[in-house]
């Protein structure tokens, strides 16, 4: 259907596109006019002796100008691309300017202007001039940006009424109404239930749409409308099969065989294997690898249990068809050629298309917006949150030499904080309090452990981004870092997250950043709201901390808290570097437009997989309670030890890791010290290997810092064994194992060691976090519930006042945007309701005690959904 108003804007376009042409030829004629007058002027003055003139010219016979390139350009009309091809040039210039004079000296200029304007039947102002695009790419950049932002309403209203479904007929028999639409049956899409299956049950890989709900509701190729009623069918595999498979005369039978998963690049296609069958001898044919691998399909096994369909493969053999007879390693030598040779064709296109699909996303982003779909909150912490995990990811850097341009994210504030506001914070923070230069040390020194840092001289811009995640996984905001990972940083992030109640605030590095926070909040009082959070070290990073400092600040040992690691950063940035390499070559725009769409990619899957998370995790709490009972009850036995004496021993390890114990020898407490450091930096170099590093080069770096650190460490454990007894000896080895208690921090006159201690309180902590998993995650799961139930009665009062045309929002759409989204409510309904129903039967399963099979319950559920999905 065509657009009148989009009609008009094209035409205004091309109107100033001629005008833009039209001008640039009258600054050519107005150019050579007044070159050729000043010619003939100075040959009146030097009628007695003629100058002579040298022209200087290139190997090829080309004059060389002394005007700038573009100069040229607009006087002559023609590049010098253009005239090189030849190996002359097209317009050759005069020797003498004597026979120009004689053509061009009776011309007024300005009457000569007058006519071509007058001619043109247009009034041209001096005052205006046309858009030229301009020599700069970052400008032209820019400009682009602008445009698609000035058509951006237009796009989301077209997106928005493409999503309402009429009442048509079949566009094939015209007699019965149409149940289906199909995006591949062009130019007739609409089909009956009839004509849909005579149709289809050959063409599998069409994509389908039901139109019968007032929605587009995308069907795989497995189902079919009969009766009226949407039932399941079979779809084989489409296969060339043989005309004879015995020598009897009856017809062969196309029978049902075994069932398999299709890919191809529309996705996943549950379809069958065909067999046939003689009637008279009962022979059969199956399928077998070769028939695959003859229609272009290739088994992901020797079984075919998976079949994938390799168009990428036959693509690059259709290319290698049009040069017969070169090898392969010859052609594709002769595709980087090419690649190379159009090298800037290429690199235009990919932008081009590179902006084109950010744009797509930007006008799903405002459509979700006009349904109040939120992609950066977690159902299962609204309204308040247990923990909030914040940490670095080093590996999302970008270079200073990367693509510049002028023209800001689409997505700039969405996610990724805007690096004005974040250095502004960052430079109030600094002026306000006095910061201690260096690394902060627990044990060792850490990196991630700093006050202060200077921005960074090197070849990098960002050198990294700072994620705010929360237990479940689900993304939260970011921030990109100049200066390293500064406490400043995660500061931020806190200050912004404060505007719900969080409860945990986790990090890598707690031990130091809390002191810190209490230094700040002196000096800036609107930041001590942010003490009410309880500091939270990660768990895993903690195995590399001092054991008190373990005991002191691990999540593992908080009360309240659960079984939350801490270390849910480390699961998306899995996620998010794969793009790392490219990102940092790109611009500053598209990079955070690209992590952005990252990040809600993320949030929705984690979004429809939450309800298996929370029931999955609420299962595994329950056996591993289990367990951990029972392990506890056979060391009360072993150890014969009441309760009472267990929580005697839970206190003295917790007086302990509150104490300050060292050697009483300075010399003995000097080397302590830096066996503790050494330990540490070793610990954190190992943990952190492939989390700062995206290369090998930098990996080799690291490890040969460990065989260094590793070979002083066992110089000074020499040295600490030869000043100490032989029963306070130390090994390397022993040394360097997670659960480590250093001589010198051994209470003395104590009659159960602490060993023993610490044994007996991770256990007894063990299953104070499981008790309290369970009771966190039976609040989350009610939460969760309450947020779908919500968002399901949101959806309904909006469906239900665009039909009565009581909404008083408008949202600047048309009436055709209006009637689509109305469709694409009652569809958003839809799902949700889908997702509600498969949320309530994983609780109900599991709360009561039922066996759930999660692999085919969520198969079931995502079979469903993907109906629901654009």
């Amino acid at each position: 259907m065509s657009d009148p108003k989009l009609n008009q804007l094209l035409e205004e376009v091309n109107s100033l596109v001629n005008q833009a042409e039209d001008m640039d030829e009258l600054k050519r004629l107005h150019e050579v006019i007044s070159t050729q007058q000043e010619a003939a002027s100075s040959i009146q003055r030097s009628t007695s002796q003629p100058s002579v003139k040298w022209i200087k010219r290139d190997s090829r016979g080309n004059i060389i100008y002394g005007r700038p390139r573009f100069s040229r350009k607009q006087a002559v009309g023609l590049s010098h691309r253009q005239t090189g091809k030849t190996g002359g040039s097209l317009f050759r210039a005069p020797e003498t300017s004597v026979e120009m004079t004689n053509d061009f000296s009776h011309i007024n200029t300005e009457s000569f202007l007058q006519e071509l304007k007058h001619s043109l039947g247009e009034d041209l102002d001096d005052k205006e001039t046309p858009a030229q695009a301009s020599s700069d790419w970052s400008v032209r950049k820019s400009l682009v940006s602008g445009w698609w932002a000035k058509v951006r309403p237009r796009l989301v209203d077209n997106m928005v009424a493409k999503q309402h479904v009429a009442s048509p007929v079949c566009q094939k028999c015209y007699s019965s109404p149409a149940m289906i639409h199909c995006c591949d049956c062009r130019p007739q899409p609409f089909l009956c239930a009839h004509c849909d299956i005579s149709i289809h049950k050959a063409q599998v890989f069409h994509n389908r749409d039901s139109i019968r709900e007032g929605f587009f509701q995308p069907l795989p190729p497995t189902s079919c409308f009969v009766e009226n009623v949407l039932t399941q069918c079979v779809r084989l595999v489409p296969l060339e099969m043989p005309e004879r498979i015995c020598s009897c005369p009856q017809r062969l039978s196309v029978i049902t065989g075994k069932p398999i998963a299709l890919v191809t690049m529309n996705g996943r296609y549950n379809l069958n294997l065909p067999e046939l069958k003689c009637e008279g001898c009962q022979a059969t044919w199956s399928t077998g690898v070769d028939e695959l691998v003859h229609n272009d399909y290739w088994p992901a096994t020797s079984q075919f249990s998976t079949v994938y369909a390799t168009d990428i493969l036959f693509s690059f053999e259709e290319l290698k068809m049009a040069a017969p007879g070169m090898s392969s390693q010859a052609f594709l030598r002769m595709l980087d050629q090419r690649t190379v040779r159009f090298g800037r064709t290429g690199k235009v296109i990919a932008d081009s298309f590179r902006k084109s699909f950010l744009e797509w996303e930007a006008v799903r982003f405002e459509v979700d917006k006009i349904i109040r779909e939120d992609h950066f909150n977690c159902p299962a912490c609204t309204p308040n949150m247990l923990a909030v995990s914040v940490d670095g990811n080093r590996k999302h850097y970008r270079f200073k030499s990367a693509a510049r341009s002028e023209e800001q994210a689409i997505f700039n504030g969405v996610f990724i904080a805007k690096d004005d506001d974040v250095a502004r914070f960052v430079d109030y923070v600094h002026s306000s309090t006095s910061h201690v230069s260096g690394r902060g040390v627990c044990g060792g020194q850490w990196s991630a452990a700093r006050e202060t840092s200077q921005k960074s001289s090197s070849k990098v811009d960002e050198e990294g981004l700072e994620l705010a995640v929360c237990r479940h996984g689900v993304l939260l905001c970011a921030l990109n870092m100049f200066r390293g990972e500064v406490f400043a940083y995660p500061l931020y992030l806190q200050k912004k997250m404060a505007c719900k109640p969080v409860k945990f605030f986790a990090m890598d590095v707690a031990c130091k950043y809390w002191p810190y926070l209490q230094r700040v909040s002196e000096r800036c009082p609107e930041l001590q709201d942010l003490l009410s959070m309880k500091p939270f070290l990660s768990v895993f990073h903690a195995k590399a901390h001092d054991f008190k400092c373990e005991v002191k600040w691990s999540g593992a040992y908080q009360e309240g808290a659960g079984l939350t690691l801490g270390e849910e950063v480390e699961q998306c940035n899995a996620f998010l570097s794969r793009i790392a390499v490219t990102t940092k070559h790109m611009a500053k725009a598209v990079r955070t437009d690209m992590l952005t769409v990252m990040a809600m990619r993320w949030n929705e899957q984690k979004f429809n997989n939450l309800a298996s998370t929370l029931a999955r995790r609420y299962q595994k709490a329950t056996i591993a309670l289990q367990r951990e009972l029972h392990n506890m009850e056979a060391m009360k036995t072993e150890m014969a030890v009441t309760d009472d004496q267990l929580e005697v021993w839970i206190t003295d390890v917790n007086e302990w890791a509150e104490a300050t114990t060292s050697p009483n020898d300075a010399n003995v407490a000097a080397v302590a010290r830096r066996i503790e450091e050494l330990v540490t930096s070793i610990k954190r170099r190992s943990q952190r290997l492939y989390k700062d590093n995206d290369g090998c080069k930098g990996r080799a770096r690291i490890r040969r810092k460990i065989r260094e650190e590793k070979k002083l460490l066992n110089s000074v454990v020499d040295q600490y064994n030869s000043m100490v007894p032989n029963a306070e000896n130390l090994d390397l080895d022993t040394i360097l194992s997670d659960d480590i208690i250093w001589p010198w921090q051994l209470p003395h006159g104590d009659s159960v060691d602490l060993r023993t201690k610490r044994k007996a309180f991770d256990m007894v902590m063990a299953v104070r976090r499981i008790e309290e998993e369970k009771s966190i995650l039976i609040a989350e799961m009610e939460k969760h519930w309450t947020t779908l139930c919500t968002r399901a009665d949101t959806l309904k009062e909006k469906s239900s006042q665009l039909c009565s045309g009581t909404s008083s929002e408008m949202w600047g759409l048309s009436t055709e945007g209006i009637q689509g989204l109305q469709s694409l409510t009652m569809k958003k309904t839809q799902a949700i309701n889908r997702i509600r129903k498969h949320a309530k039967n994983c609780y109900i399963q599991v709360l009561t005690g039922t066996e759930v099979n999660f692999e085919s319950d969520s198969e079931e559920y995502h079979s469903d959904s993907e109906l629901s999905e654009d």
